[in-house]
């Protein structure tokens, strides 16, 4: 049976990981910080068979002390403060969870494996926002980095720190540059979650508008349990290299909401959208849309829902969710 253990585990990719590796036969570890987390207990229903194991990315004694309880085959690194707006009002913290503790945690796999890094397959969730700026479109593992965002800047860290245990110890380790995934676990802060959780209620007549910041920015939304599954595959290969995930389609904030008032009948959006100036980013990443040819052509994956279907989904779960609360 093989084991794995997942960092981040109770965030919406690691719930999503967590049962896809379970349906694989493998034993299933995550690590969660604090005794206290109120959503281990999602977790746990979700995914009876998991165990879950004390852990901190700013901590490494305590990775010493998950690796050594969960003697994984494969360690998925998903664990981060990746809320991006969040991150220019907590940037330190953002840089020490997001960027260093990768780092930690390689280390961690390295002082475990007594320098035989090979022996432990290592995943790390990078990122489209890496690209910021961009400098092409699409964007594609060549594509030079210039991250606008304290989040970027951390995860651009944690994806050469990644590059560099490969080159210097022989580390098996993969990084996916994933753009921009949702479902209907991502979490409230997210904005598309604030769109389709604020559409469902002022459907249920529960709420007035959507408060918002930039409707032009563009971003390329793929489902997050199709982009798990890319997350497995890419421990599976021979050798490891980076490989971006993403759909190959772009839309903006105002797509979006043209899709999700559409999911409940509502043509005339923009009555109940408000913009906002204070929740416009300090500096705006304006267009992300993803070139994922290599993860289609030498992982054999490819996105199963398109953006329409995602958005509908979205909207269906907290339709039924803001009814039961009613």
């Amino acid at each position: 049976m093989p084991r794995a253990l997942i960092t981040g585990i109770t965030g919406q990719d690691g719930i999503y990981l967590a049962e896809l590796l379970a349906s694989k036969g493998y034993q299933v570890f995550g690590m969660a910080r604090g005794q206290s987390n109120p959503k281990v207990s999602t977790v746990e229903q979700l995914v009876p068979s998991i165990e879950i194991v004390q852990g901190d990315l700013t901590d490494l004694p305590s990775l010493l002390s998950a690796l050594e309880m969960a003697q994984p085959d494969e360690v998925y690194n998903l664990g981060a403060i990746s809320f991006v707006g969040l991150s220019w009002k907590q940037a330190e913290l953002t840089g020490e969870v997001t960027g260093v503790g990768v780092l930690r945690l390689l280390e961690a796999i390295r002082i475990h494996t007594q320098n035989d890094m090979g022996r432990v397959r290592f995943y790390q969730a990078s990122s489209s926002e890496m690209f910021g700026k961009v400098r092409e479109t699409p964007q594609r593992e060549s594509t030079p980095f210039y991250p606008r965002s304290p989040y970027g800047v951390a995860k651009t860290f944690g994806h050469y720190m990644t590059v560099n245990y490969r080159e210097s110890y022989g580390a098996f380790a993969c990084s996916g540059i994933l753009f921009n995934h949702e479902s209907p676990r991502r979490g409230l802060e997210f904005v598309t979650r604030k769109v389709t959780r604020g559409v469902a209620r002022i459907k249920l007549g529960l709420q007035d508008n959507i408060v918002l910041g930039n409707l032009d920015a563009k971003r390329d939304w793929g489902y997050a349990a199709d982009y798990v599954d890319a997350m497995w595959r890419m421990l599976q290969q021979p050798t490891p290299t980076d490989y971006v995930v993403a759909t190959g389609v772009a839309h903006s904030i105002e797509d979006l909401l043209v899709a999700a008032f559409a999911a409940v009948g509502i043509e005339d959006w923009r009555s109940y959208v408000v913009q906002d100036q204070r929740l416009m980013r300090p500096a705006e990443v304006d267009h992300l849309v993803g070139d994922s040819t290599r993860a289609r052509e030498e992982l054999g994956w490819s996105p199963t829902v398109d953006f329409d279907q995602l958005i509908e989904m979205m909207v269906e779960s907290d339709m039924e969710a803001e009814s039961v609360r009613q």
